[in-house]
């Protein structure tokens, strides 16, 4: 399961994020979600490592670890919700002809 982090520096790279979860094993993906209008990192991520023992690890050293002038929300990341469309709640746009 990936591992969400949060309160990340927006300056912060992939390779650099990287570096700190390898520290704890092997990491096979890292995800840092850019805003569609600006373009600029969100200040959040996602690592996917080897193993969980590795993801617990690196959960209990880095949650609450300061980095880069930030303090880390680290945890296990949750499946992410279904947004629902404009047109799935309640009101019915459609017209009715007789």
């Amino acid at each position: 399961m990936p591992i969400y982090v949060g309160n990340l520096a927006y300056t912060a790279t992939q390779e650099e994020v990287e570096a700190v979860f390898a520290e704890y094993g092997t990491v096979k993906r890292v995800q840092l979600p850019v805003d569609r209008e600006t373009g600029r990192k969100r200040g959040f991520g996602f690592v996917e490592m080897e193993t969980e023992e590795e993801e617990d690890a690196a959960i209990e050293a880095l949650d609450g670890a300061e980095w880069m002038g930030r303090d880390l929300r680290v945890n296990k990341a949750r499946p992410r919700e279904e947004r629902r469309s404009p047109s799935s709640g309640g009101s019915n746009y459609r017209t009715k002809r007789f």
